[in-house]
């Protein structure tokens, strides 16, 4: 049943081609893991929780710094200091007090991985760091969940859908992590970067969860913002793949972290 608020909330998606009152119920009983509450992961869950996804969960273990409030649109001033799973339910429930939020303010590990994915319909990889990709992406292959994807680096940045539909996975793309990748800190990146492809990421998400339009499985969208230019890359699923490949990944393991984002 909705509330009399909850109509007049979606009410420009209950009147839109696609979606209606049956893909809305989908959103509402829907739930969605975004690890990473960071410049992607902010776009992400304000998007999902304004859209009326029933259930986000976020894995989150930093706390907000002063230098995060440049893109990190989740969180303000005073929360510098504050734990950023906590900031972000906090703020995605004032949005939205219809959705329920779950933090996990710890680092996801091959200990913890596949009990905390699990629970969710769909997993969002909004991290910084190589580790973390590869164990979120071997874990999703494990569970068969499908991965929504997205990375920025100074002015450019990427998104994918991974193992959906017998698509690729992210090892099919990237076999092994690089030895380095500088992180934020370190090559800088462009405050509104991570608005663009983290409302891209939410946009996939979306699709994936109402069933429309083609999500971008077996594709790789390349973003520019310095030349306002988008491209998209074919990518196929390798039969050799270490995850989803024929002798494919059965148990996770920590990588050794090369990069710290």
């Amino acid at each position: 049943m909705w509330s009399r608020e909850e109509l007049d909330r979606y009410a420009r998606h209950i009147v839109l081609p696609g979606v209606g009152g049956v893909g809305q119920a989908r959103l509402k009983h829907s739930s969605v893991l975004v690890v990473g509450a960071g410049g992607l992961g902010s776009p992400v869950l304000l998007y999902l929780a304004a859209a009326g996804v029933g259930r986000l969960g976020i894995v989150e273990m930093d706390t907000v710094d002063l230098s995060n409030l440049q893109r990190q649109v989740l969180f303000a001033s005073d929360e510098v200091g504050q734990a950023k799973a906590e900031a972000a339910q906090k703020r995605l429930l004032a949005l939205n007090p219809h959705v329920t939020v779950d933090v996990y303010p710890t680092r996801l590990s091959a200990e913890n991985a596949l009990k905390i994915l699990r629970p969710y319909d769909l997993v969002i990889d909004a991290t910084d760091n190589f580790p973390t990709r590869y164990l979120i992406n071997d874990a999703c292959v494990l569970l068969g969940k499908p991965l929504v994807y997205g990375a920025i680096h100074q002015f450019e940045g990427q998104v994918s859908v991974f193992n959906h539909a017998g698509g690729p996975c992210y090892r099919c793309l990237f076999p092994e992590p690089p030895q380095h990748v500088p992180n934020c800190a370190e090559a800088g990146v462009f405050g509104v970067l991570p608005g663009v492809v983290g409302s891209l990421m939410a946009t996939e998400a979306l699709k994936l969860l109402l069933e429309i339009g083609e999500p971008l499985s077996g594709k790789l969208l390349l973003y520019d913002g310095l030349y306002s230019e988008f491209r998209t890359l074919g990518l196929r699923r390798r039969e050799d793949c270490g995850a989803c490949g024929v002798n494919g990944v059965s148990t996770l393991s920590d990588l050794e972290l090369y990069c710290k984002g």
